[in-house]
């Protein structure tokens, strides 16, 4: 496992942005697929958005795509979600998390090992 810790959270009106940091401990770049994931108070934990840090290739939720963007730093030792357009149904705890892939994309579906603490994000109407 990799020791993983999410920033950035807050509270934003809606229409506003945030951008969330996952840093990641050291050994991550053996990890090919990183990604932020969701839980929502009363519903199961959700993908938001994966990237695989050889290929770049990245997998948003529908919900998401078009206002969410995910992304790398160039040393791979910190991810990002940037947020835009939020709406109060966004309104969550947001945890990154890492895994190994043998496929050059990663599905929310697939097992991943490392788990951060969380950021909570709060966005009112």
């Amino acid at each position: 496992q990799v020791k993983l810790m999410e920033s950035g959270g807050g509270s934003v009106q809606a229409g506003g942005s945030l951008r969330l940091s996952c840093a990641a401990g050291p050994y991550t770049y053996r990890r090919a697929c990183m990604g932020w994931f969701r839980h929502i108070a009363g519903k199961e934990r959700e993908g938001v958005a994966t990237m695989h840090t050889g290929s770049g290739t990245t997998l948003y939720d529908d919900s998401v795509k078009g206002r969410f963007t995910i992304s790398q730093d160039d040393d791979k030792s910190t991810l990002y979600l940037q947020m835009n357009g939020l709406k109060p149904e966004d309104t969550a705890m947001y945890y990154c998390a890492a895994g190994l892939s043998r496929n050059s994309y990663c599905l929310f579906g697939m097992f991943f090992e490392s788990w951060g603490q969380g950021t909570q994000v709060t966005v009112s109407s």
